[in-house]
């Protein structure tokens, strides 16, 4: 078997392990010690993130959109594909690197989506962009660690405790979607979901197409006005 050879590390505000981009062939995996974050060979999952969220916006033309996590950008590109010249996406990437990769190594992958005018990238926390403005989004697609129990930085836990669903709901116009990314199901997290105030639909799909483990989308929704902090 063709062995990783590893094209480059980045460090991760805050974290001593580093996050590693390895490739084999025409297979890429970025990772964290053990723990692989995103492969190219099963993105499905990371596309239907947006593809479901963003298909509940088309009565929304203007439609303003959040991405947490650049990642390899499948969530960036299906959002793309999915919504309207007149859309608006802004990408938050806490390390700076996986921004380089994206222009350099995956570049490939990313099929100039991040030269595409409706398309902002900034090199920040999701959390702080989240709390700048209140009402500012109609979707929230978050694909930070491996869900709502992180695994690579201890800090990603605040986006998914009811501190972090409470601020999201606040960002978001009214029927907004947080649409959430998880490695698994979680039971607590669900139900974090509804105490703070969304409709939730929960749905599995493979990683890989119509193969590979089921990963954990969940599509949440408020009707009301953004509560107040």
């Amino acid at each position: 078997m063709t062995p990783w050879v590893q094209v480059d590390t980045a460090t991760i505000p805050g974290e001593r392990e580093p996050m590693r981009l390895l490739q084999r062939g025409s297979e890429f995996t970025i990772c964290v010690g053990t723990i692989e974050l995103m492969n190219n060979r099963a993105c499905t999952s990371e596309a239907a993130l947006a593809a479901l969220t963003c298909a509940r916006l088309q009565d929304r033309p203007h439609a303003k959109v959040l991405i947490g996590g650049l990642g390899m950008g499948f969530t960036l590109r299906a959002a793309l594909d999915a919504l309207g010249p007149d859309a608006r996406i802004v990408v938050a990437e806490l390390v700076p690197a996986v921004v380089a990769w994206a222009r350099g190594p995956l570049a490939h992958l990313f099929a100039g989506s991040l030269d595409d005018p409706r398309v902002e990238v900034r090199e920040e926390d999701v959390k702080r962009v989240i709390q700048q403005v209140p009402a500012c989004y109609d979707a929230i697609l978050l694909d930070v660690d491996n869900g709502p129990e992180g695994l690579t930085r201890l800090e990603n836990d605040r986006l998914y405790d009811a501190w972090g669903l409470k601020r999201a709901r606040y960002a978001l116009r009214p029927s907004g979607i947080l649409g959430v990314w998880s490695g698994g199901p979680d039971r607590k997290f669900k139900a974090r979901l509804r105490n703070t105030g969304f409709e939730v639909d929960e749905i599995r799909v493979h990683a890989n197409g119509r193969s590979g483990r089921r990963h954990v989308l969940w599509l949440a929704t408020h009707a009301d006005a953004p509560s107040k902090l």
